[in-house]
């Protein structure tokens, strides 16, 4: 693996780490999908594809880092989303029961 494809494929799972940070299943099955990702492009050969695949990779990690936030459970029996200040300017919709019970 290459310098840049190694730098890549390390930047896409320390985003995993801090996304799904207490979430053993997330951690353990996204970690593996990235590195099925990574083996079965080990052999690309032609530069421009190359190019595409490290560019992937970065929007992915940028993408998990920076737009999920994972709801946690809370005492009240519900889950709560707090979006730190990597999330600031996403836009997070949290669906109410009320607009889930008018959809069915």
């Amino acid at each position: 693996m290459g310098v840049e494809a190694l730098s890549a494929y390390r930047a896409v799972l320390r985003a995993i780490r801090k996304s799904f940070r207490g979430d053993d299943l997330m951690l353990r099955e996204s970690a593996k999908e990235v590195r099925k990702k990574f083996e079965e492009s080990r052999f690309v050969n032609s530069p421009p594809e190359i190019q595409r695949l490290l560019d992937e990779a970065r929007e992915a990690a940028d993408f998990i880092a920076n737009m999920i936030v994972q709801a946690k459970p809370n005492d009240r029996g519900t889950y709560e989303v707090k979006p730190s200040t990597e999330h600031a300017g996403a836009t997070l919709e949290v669906v109410s029961e009320e607009l889930l019970n008018k959809s069915v």
